[in-house]
Parts: C-alpha cells; sequence; structure tokens
C-alpha cells in the first residue's frame, strides 16, 4: 500500500496502445503516427499489445487481456470509446496524446476515467517517456538517454526542443512528462509522484499556468524538499492594475508573486531557455544546496574579471583562499600567478597548476563552490586542463563549475567534461549565473523550512470584532473601508494607529483639531476616493483652529472639484505623527490569482508606485520570513543609522508584520490593504494611514484562501504517561528530521522491519525529507516529544528534547479514506505511547473529515495486532499478500 497511486502511469509492467492501425498511415493522426514510431522501437522492456478500438472484440475477450497502462492516441471523437476499452482490459492508468480536444470534451473524458478509477494523463498531451524502462510513449521525438533529471512540460514544442538539446550535451532523464490544458492528472500530480521517485535526483518544470494553487504549492514543496526543482515560467503579467483601489495592488503583478511563492517552496526560478539549460547541467551533475560564495580559477585577468563582475551583480560572493592555504599554494603556481581575490593562475598555467588551486579552493571553508576558466594559448593543453579536472571533480565534495572560452581548439576539452558530466559553459557570467541557481536553492530551502501558525505568539488580537466590524461594512453592501474603519481593523490586531476622529463640517473639525492638541493633519473621508493625495485630499501640519477650518472647507471644494460624484462623509481629524527622523513605510497585502493573499513591503509615502519597491511573503509569517522580507526591500537600507537618524526599531518593524500576517489569515474576507505611511523609528511604529478593501468569503472559517496552510498548532496537547513524566503531542515540523533519523537508527532491527519491511538501518534522504515536511491537508503526522532532564558532575540540569514516537496518516485517493504509520521508540513500549498516538491520529483525521482509517500490518507482529485489537481496529486477511493482516476502523 506504499506504492504510490500513479506507479501504473511511470512504472508499467504491461501496456496497451490503442492508435489505429499501423497499416492504414494515412489514417491515423500525426500523434498515431509518432507513437506508433516510438513505441515500435520495441525498447520498453515490458509486454506491449496494440489493439483497435473497433474491433477489439468481446467483452470477454477484452478481460483477457491486461495492462496496467493503456495509451491512446486516437481522434477526439474515439477517445471515450477508447477510455472504456482501457477500463475493460484492467488499466488503472491512461494516457491520452491528442491536441485540440476541448473543454467539454476534457470533462466528459475526466468523468468517464474517475468512474472507473482511471489516473488520466491527457487530453492534449504529448507523451510520457521513461527512459530507465526503455518507454516512449510520446509524440516528442526519440527516446531520451538515461539519467537522473525529471523534466515536466506544459509545451509539446519546448519538450521536444529541450530533448533534442540534451541528446547532444550529455543529459539524460528519468522522465519526461508532456502537459498540456485540460488534462486531467495536473503538474501538482506528477510533481507529487516524482518527489518519491528513486530515479529522479533533480526536476525541471516549464510552466505555462496552474489550476489549483494549494495543491501546486503542496506538491512543489513536497518536491523541492526531497530534491532540487527549477522552474521556468512564461507569460509573465506586469504590474500595474488600473482597477487596484489600494497602492500595493497597483504596483504587484503577479510575476512577482510567483516569485514569491517559488522561493517559498524552495524551489528556483529562472527566466530564460539558455539559463534553464544552464541549471540543467548542474542539476545532471548532482550538485545539491550551497552557499552563495563562488570562488573563481582563471588563466586570465579579463575572463575572471567578468566572472567576478557578474558574482557581484546577481548578488553572490566572491569566494577568496585564506591566509595559511594561499601562502601553501602559492610556491606551486607559475610566476606570474596572483592569489588576492581571483585565482589568476596566469598564461603559464599547466593541467598540474589548476588541479592544485581548485583542490586548495575546495578545501577553504569559506568557500562554498569553484568556477574554473580556461581560456585558449597557444601550445597550451586544453584537454589536459579538462581531464584534470575531471579527475578533481570526483574527489570534491562542492560543485565544480567549468567555463571553456573559444571554439575550435576546446571543442575536444568539452568532450572530455562531457564524459565526465562536468557541468561545461561557454560564457563566464552563464557559468556564474548556473552557480546562483544552486546558491538560490540553498537560500530557498531554508525559507521551505519554515511552518508558521496562523497566530503568532503576540497578544492575541480580536478576530471576533474584526469580523463583526466586517459584516457591518458588508451589509451596508460596501467594500471599501474608511480610514477610521481600517484603523479600527488594524488596532483590533494591537497595530499602533493614530487617533483619528471624524469631522462632518468646519466647526466639527476645529474643535476636535482643538481637543486632539496641534499640529494635525486632516484627510478626506470617502469611500469613492482610492488616492487622497491624488485629488487634493490631505492637509498637513495645520497648527491652529482657525486653520483646521479654512483647511475643511478648502479640502472639500478641492475634492468635489477633483472627482464630482464622489461621496463625502467628512474630513478625518488626527495628530501627526511623532519621530521626525523616522522613514516612511508601506506595508499592505494584495489578492492574487490564484495564489490567494499576498503580503507586500517597502518604501511608503506618496511617491510610492514611483518608487516602485515591492518585497512579498505568502502567508502566513513567523519572525525568520518577516525579517527577510524586510531585507529584500530597497529601503531596508534606510532601516539602519542613517543621515544622522537612528535605526529604527526592527522588532516592532517585525511584530507588524506578524500582526498583518495574522489579520491575513483570521480574515479571508481581505482583498487589499495599504498601511501608508507606517511611521517607524527607533521608539516604535504607528500606522498614520490606512485602507482596507474586503469581500465576501468564501471560506470563512478555515484557511482555504491561503495558498500555504498554517502549522496546525490546534493539534498539540501535553499528556503523562504511565510511570511518571510527561511528553507533548504534536504536527512534525520540518526541523524534526534529524530526531526523525535518530529515532529510527535508534530502533532494533525486528522494530525497524515491523515497521518498514525492509533492512534499512536509516531513513534514506529523500524518504526523510518527505516524512519530515509534509502537506497539513493531505496528511498529519503527530511527534512524540519527550523533556529528558540530565544532570552532569558538577550538578548542572539540562533539559533536552528527544522524538520518541510517530503517528500518521496520509488520505488516499478517494479522498475519504487514509492509511496510518505507527513508530515508537523501543525504550517507550508498554508506557502507552502508541495508543495515545495512535488515537491522536485518529482524532484529526476525524476532525478532516475522513470517513475511514487503514494500515497493513505483518502478521508475526503480534504487539501492533493486539494494539489494533485493543483500539477496536477490524483485522482481517489482505488478499495481495498473505504476510500481512488489513486493519480498519470507522471514524
Amino acid at each position: 500500500m506504499d506504492k504510490h497511486y500513479l506507479t501504473p502511469l511511470f512504472t508499467p509492467v504491461s501496456i496497451a496502445v490503442l492508435a489505429g492501425s499501423s497499416e492504414a498511415p494515412e489514417q491515423l493522426t500525426p500523434q498515431a503516427r509518432a507513437v506508433h514510431s516510438a513505441l515500435r522501437a520495441q525498447k520498453f522492456k515490458g509486454t506491449l499489445q496494440f489493439l483497435d478500438v473497433h474491433t477489439s472484440g468481446t467483452l470477454a475477450d477484452l478481460a483477457q487481456r491486461r495492462a496496467d497502462l493503456t495509451v491512446i492516441a486516437l481522434p477526439a471523437q474515439d477517445l471515450p470509446a477508447a477510455l472504456e476499452v482501457a477500463a475493460r482490459i484492467g488499466s488503472r492508468a491512461a494516457l491520452v496524446i491528442s491536441s485540440g480536444v476541448g473543454a467539454a470534451e476534457a470533462a466528459e473524458l475526466k468523468k468517464i476515467a474517475q468512474r472507473e478509477g482511471i489516473y488520466l494523463l491527457g487530453p492534449n498531451s504529448m507523451g510520457l517517456q521513461r527512459p530507465v524502462l526503455g518507454l516512449n510513449a510520446s509524440a516528442v521525438g526519440p527516446l531520451a538517454n538515461a539519467g537522473p533529471l525529471a523534466l515536466v512540460s506544459q509545451s509539446g514544442a519546448l519538450t521536444s526542443a529541450i530533448l533534442d538539446w540534451a541528446g547532444n550535451n550529455g543529459v539524460g532523464f528519468s522522465s519526461v512528462v508532456s502537459l498540456g490544458p485540460e488534462t486531467a492528472l495536473d503538474i501538482a500530480q506528477v510533481l507529487d509522484f516524482l518527489a518519491s521517485d528513486p530515479h529522479t535526483q533533480s526536476i525541471v518544470v516549464y510552466l505555462e499556468g496552474i489550476s489549483n494553487a494549494r495543491e501546486f504549492m503542496s506538491a512543489l514543496r513536497s518536491a523541492a524538499h526531497a530534491k532540487p526543482v527549477v522552474v521556468l515560467k512564461a507569460g509573465r503579467k506586469p504590474a500595474g492594475n488600473r482597477a487596484a483601489l489600494t497602492h500595493s495592488a497597483a504596483i504587484v503583478g503577479s510575476d512577482d508573486v510567483f516569485d514569491a511563492a517559488l522561493r517559498r517552496a524552495g524551489a528556483v526560478r529562472v527566466r530564460s531557455f539558455v539559463e534553464l539549460f544552464s541549471a540543467a547541467k548542474c542539476l545532471a551533475s548532482r550538485y545539491r544546496a550551497v552557499g552563495p560564495r563562488l570562488a573563481i580559477v582563471t588563466n586570465g585577468g579579463g575572463p575572471g574579471v567578468l566572472a567576478a563582475d557578474w558574482v557581484n551583480e546577481i548578488g553572490l560572493d566572491l569566494g577568496t583562499l585564506q591566509g595559511p592555504r594561499a601562502q601553501a599554494l602559492a610556491p606551486q603556481l607559475p610566476p606570474l600567478a596572483s592569489l588576492s581575490d581571483l585565482i589568476n593562475l596566469s598564461e603559464d598555467a599547466t593541467p598540474a597548476h589548476y588541479q592544485l588551486a581548485v583542490e586548495a579552493a575546495s578545501a577553504e571553508p569559506l568557500v562554498d563552490g569553484v568556477l574554473a576558466i580556461y581560456s585558449p594559448r597557444s601550445n597550451a593543453d586544453a584537454s589536459g586542463v579538462a581531464r584534470a579536472l575531471a579527475q578533481t571533480a570526483r574527489q570534491m565534495s562542492k560543485p565544480l563549475l567549468t567555463c571553456f572560452m573559444g571554439d575550435a581548439q576546446v571543442v575536444p576539452a568539452r568532450a572530455v567534461l562531457r564524459e565526465a558530466a562536468l557541468p561545461a559553459f561557454r560564457t563566464p557570467e552563464a557559468a556564474v549565473g548556473a552557480f546562483g541557481d544552486i546558491a538560490s536553492f540553498y537560500q530557498n530551502q531554508k525559507m521551505l523550512q519554515q511552518t508558521p501558525t496562523s497566530l503568532s505568539a503576540l497578544a492575541k488580537p480580536d478576530i471576533a470584532g474584526a469580523r463583526l466590524l466586517i459584516e457591518s461594512v458588508l451589509a451596508e453592501q460596501r467594500h471599501v473601508l474608511t480610514e477610521i474603519e481600517s484603523k479600527t481593523l488594524l488596532a483590533a490586531f494591537h497595530i499602533p494607529v493614530t487617533q483619528t476622529v471624524l469631522a462632518r463640517s468646519a466647526n466639527e473639525a476645529m474643535m476636535i483639531a482643538t481637543q486632539l492638541g496641534f499640529p494635525v493633519a486632516l484627510k478626506i473621508d470617502s469611500p469613492d476616493v482610492a488616492h487622497k493625495s491624488d485629488v487634493g485630499g490631505v492637509a498637513l501640519d495645520i497648527r491652529n483652529g482657525s486653520a483646521a477650518r479654512d483647511a475643511y472647507n478648502d479640502m472639500v471644494q478641492r475634492v468635489a472639484h477633483a472627482q464630482p460624484g464622489a461621496r463625502i462623509n467628512g474630513v478625518s481629524v488626527q495628530r501627526m505623527a511623532r519621530g521626525q527622523r523616522g522613514r516612511e513605510i508601506c506595508i499592505g497585502m494584495v489578492s492574487d490569482e490564484p495564489f490567494g493573499p499576498v503580503i507586500t513591503f517597502g518604501a511608503g509615502g506618496t511617491m510610492i508606485e514611483l518608487i516602485n519597491d515591492r518585497a512579498m511573503e505568502l502567508p502566513p509569517l513567523n519572525q525568520y520570513l518577516a525579517h527577510h522580507l524586510i531585507e529584500r526591500s530597497r529601503v531596508a537600507q534606510t532601516l539602519g543609522e542613517w543621515r544622522n537618524a537612528q535605526a529604527v526599531n526592527r522588532e516592532v518593524l517585525e511584530q507588524t508584520l506578524l500582526r498583518v500576517s495574522e489579520m491575513v489569515c483570521a480574515l479571508p474576507s481581505l482583498r487589499e490593504m495599504d498601511i501608508n505611511p507606517l511611521i517607524v523609528d527607533e521608539f516604535g511604529a504607528v500606522a498614520v494611514d490606512a485602507r482596507i478593501v474586503i469581500g465576501h468569503a468564501q471560506d470563512s472559517s478555515g484557511f482555504g484562501h491561503l495558498a500555504i496552510p498554517p502549522y496546525p498548532a490546534q493539534y498539540e496537547h501535553v499528556w503523562p504517561l504511565r510511570d511518571g513524566g510527561q511528553y507533548t503531542v504534536r504536527p512534525i515540523r520540518p526541523d524534526d528530521a534529524p530526531q526523525l533519523q535518530a529515532l529510527v537508527q535508534g530502533l532494533s532491527p525486528q522494530s525497524r522491519y515491523f515497521r518498514f519491511v525492509s533492512s534499512l538501518v536509516e531513513l534514506p534522504p529523500s524518504m526523510l525529507a518527505r516524512f519530515a515536511l509534509i502537506d497539513y491537508d493531505r496528511e498529519m503526522a503527530l511527534a512524540a516529544i519527550f523533556r529528558e532532564r540530565q544532570v552532569a558532575a558538577d550538578g548542572t540540569v539540562t533539559e533536552t528534547e528527544r522524538l520518541v514516537g510517530v503517528s500518521r496518516y496520509v488520505t488516499n485517493p478517494d479522498h475519504s479514506s487514509c492509511e496510518f504509520g505507527l513508530v515508537v521508540a523501543d525504550d517507550f513500549n508498554g508506557k502507552g505511547l502508541g495508543s495515545r498516538l495512535m488515537l491522536s491520529i485518529m482524532d484529526v483525521a476525524r476532525d478532516r473529515g475522513l470517513a475511514e482509517i487503514e494500515g497493513l500490518v505483518l502478521a508475526n507482529n503480534t504487539s501492533m495486532l493486539r494494539l489494533m485489537r485493543n483500539l477496536g481496529f477490524a483485522i482481517k486477511p489482505f488478499a495481495e499478500d498473505a504476510d500481512f493482516k488489513l486493519v480498519t476502523h470507522r471514524l
């Protein structure tokens, strides 16, 4: 039952082909001709049978023909009948290779597939390749070479181009999947399979669009946690939404949000076809995530300087040899060599010099990767340098990239590098850019590890009051909150705001200003005015009552003239915010299609669109994410000591972002929000102005509006042990991976076999990653954490946390049942831990609306079967394997 549900599609043993008759090629679709050609090459290692949808025989005949996968390449009108045939021959998966199938026809095919229990890749797919099986069920060209790289593409033409390039560059693939519009299985489900596919080490994705952001982010996060994922997305949408009612929405485009989503998912984005190939070279070499420090070894100053310039341009750091190592290397290099910044070996460099320099750079702790640049020289041995680099790379734990410049003189050397699977580039910039992709993956993996809750550890907000305010505004059929309403909403989440009072006449403005104390600011209050300063709706630094009265009259006249028909409720009066040296910040929120709410941060004030400073992050946030969101903005450079101004209170700024995150999580009705400006200085922060846009929420109770579900802290509980002490049961987190590995390593061989039905000693990296970072929507893992007190010889008492058990479930494809797993440390058996973990995971499954929980238990695992019986599970033989018992429990 651990087998992935897409195994029949990606690892079939038997295949049936419905693609018409090859004896009448004029009647075949172009895709069918390609499929016949590809499959009749007879490289597939399983059984293959060609059928005719019209003459396949009776139902009895079909029952004798069994196939895991049915490949269909027929005209659109024959596709429904072909799917029915696939069902009759017992196929669990079908691949429809076609183009031009409309939405209605595709929906009908999905309905048939769902009814028959078939996983359908297609229609409008150019097919699938699995080189390790010799399977080429595609219309994108010859079978690719086998390798560790998976390619998932939403463009058939681009897939063909990539495979053609790969064949001449020594790049092989574990899988090639072509997706198109209206495909039943989408990119999320394909990524889900590749994340656990043992033949896949890295994944390259060409993306044009996604249908479900939540499922896409879940699958992408799972895949990127297990192996590097590089994404090239087409169809960038610029910022500049004219319908936007806030500054934040006006300057944020969907492409910016996609960047934020990929960063949070731990994946790397490339922006060109060339950069995708560069990244593919590095991924095919199985380079793992590293830091940003790149050492450059070169035999010429010019190429080295070009590379160093690009290192600075894309935000990397130049890695250099430190004193002792540089001093040891220098005597072994040519007389004109230099080690100041670049490792410039001079034009007299030999293969031995390159080897010595690269080995020294690789051993340097402050270097994360090495780029070796070779510029052709007369009488130089380019192939010898390539062989030396290939030999050195085999002993390196860090990435080694190469750049052999020129053309004719270095062709043999490039062949040596290609044979050694060593990434070779023609320009320094391309090589540095490829290393930048590896470094980005390293940084984004830190973002992926974050699992914030919906509420921070700060004082609890008044969520009920905030929702009542929103309901009252919607009841009036309004969607734009006034400034006072907006500030009330902020105050409910403990965001400091300036005291603001609405004046409905000039005399009221004068009296309110006098009571608040001068100087004051006056702002127009109108649901129809999006940007007050654009229509003369702001007056600052009013210092006496008569000035306040005059400013009121003048403002109302200006706004009425600038925007005739605008409803004017009056003028809000507020005391001018303190902090003459405070910085103006804009914190905002926009709603993206399809990723939902996004939090933005940047410079504030009236010129926000001109400054165009926008850093953004998907909610929920924690302090780490808030800190890095601030750091990515341009205004961050002004937040320290700047032009005789004290550094701002960064902690308060981060807390404000956490409060905004709480708002976004708790209030699905939010559509747009501007806190602009938020004045921040060394003493704190205060929201001077705010504008919030709301709408009717489809899901008012949960977190369905978020692309990334929050950490489910509500399932955290403390329980007593039978023999004293207590332990905490909580949802697992990515940073639990080391302790989870320690738990598995500490089990007896029998316990490990009972849990994993394997003689493994520890979890493989991909399995460990998959077990520690989970999608809380479709699965759950509860970890039991025991606090151990240790007393040192000197009497010092320390407390350490130990993970002593895990229960988990994964939702089955039917979305109504789930499969469970349980493991408990050997020294905690018999203490009630297993029972509590099972009861807790069943409670979660029940809370998530699942109807049944099931699992497989080895028939000789008597203690586990006894636990299942005590918990009320039904125990019966497992029809597919007599060594197992199937245990089930209705929820």
